[in-house]
C-alpha cells in the first residue's frame, strides 16, 4: 500500500484545489494592504507610547486571515473543523486605544475579502477607509480639553485664580478640589480659545498661587 492509497480520499485532491498563482497573488496583496494599514496606523496614532509591534501585528493579521480563509473556502470539511478550532482561542491583551479596534477589524476584513477573490473591493475599500481615518484622526480641534492643576495658599488666591481662568478660557469646570492646611489643590477642565498657553505663566505669578500645571489629555476625565 502506497502513500497515495492511504490518503486516496479528497485529502490530496483538495491540496491542489487552489492554484499556486492564486495563493501567491492573494498573499502578496494581503501583505501590501497590511503595510498600508500599518502606514495609516502610524500616521494617525495619538496615544502616549507608540507600539511598533502592534503595527507589525496588523500586517501579520491581514496575511494570516487571508490564508485561513483560503483554506476554508477550498474545503467544506476543513471549514467546519477550522470554526471549531478557532472557537477555543482566547485573547487576553487589553486594547487601550478605541481606534486600535477599528484597525484590527480592518486587517481581518481585508484578509477575508481578499481570500474571497474580491480584490477590487479590498483595494478600493482599504483606500477609502484609510483616507477617512487620516482626515478625521488628524483633524485639529482648537477646543481640545486640558487639565489645569492649581495649588493655592488660601481661599482668596483660589477665587482670584478661578476668576482669571474663567476670563482666559472658553470654558472652565472644576473637576476636583483638595483642601489641606495652608494649601488648596484644584483640578480644572478647560477649553482654550486658541493655542496660546501663556496664561499659565501669568497664573503662576499671581499672589497666593504656588504652582500651575497645564496638561493635555485624551479621553474622558476619571475622578
Amino acid at each position: 500500500m502506497t502513500f497515495n492509497d492511504i490518503f486516496k480520499s479528497d485529502f490530496l485532491s483538495s491540496v491542489t484545489s487552489i492554484s499556486i498563482v492564486d495563493m501567491v497573488l492573494s498573499l502578496v496583496l494581503a501583505f501590501a494592504i497590511g503595510l498600508f494599514i500599518f502606514f495609516i496606523y502610524k500616521k494617525t496614532y495619538a496615544g502616549v507610547m507608540y507600539s511598533s509591534s502592534f503595527g507589525v501585528t496588523l500586517v501579520a493579521l491581514t496575511m494570516i486571515t487571508n490564508f485561513v480563509i483560503l483554506a476554508v473556502t477550498s474545503n467544506v470539511v476543513l471549514s467546519l473543523g477550522m470554526v471549531g478550532a478557532l472557537s477555543i482561542v482566547r485573547f487576553r491583551t487589553a486594547i487601550k486605544e478605541p481606534l486600535d479596534i477599528a484597525f484590527l477589524f480592518w486587517a481581518i476584513a481585508a484578509g477575508i475579502v481578499l481570500a474571497s477573490g474580491l480584490i477590487p473591493l479590498a483595494v478600493f475599500g482599504s483606500v477609502v477607509i484609510g483616507i477617512i481615518i487620516l482626515i478625521f484622526a488628524n483633524r485639529k480641534d482648537m477646543a481640545n480639553p486640558y487639565i489645569v492643576v492649581l495649588r493655592c495658599a488660601d481661599s482668596a488666591s483660589e477665587k482670584a485664580a478661578t476668576d482669571y481662568l474663567n476670563g482666559k478660557t472658553k470654558r472652565c469646570t472644576v473637576k476636583s478640589k483638595t483642601a489641606r492646611k495652608g494649601e488648596i489643590e484644584l483640578n480644572f477642565e478647560i477649553r482654550l480659545a486658541d493655542d496660546n498657553t501663556d496664561f499659565v505663566n501669568e497664573l503662576s505669578d499671581m499672589n497666593g498661587v504656588m504652582s500651575a500645571v497645564l496638561v493635555s489629555y485624551n479621553g474622558d476625565y476619571m475622578g
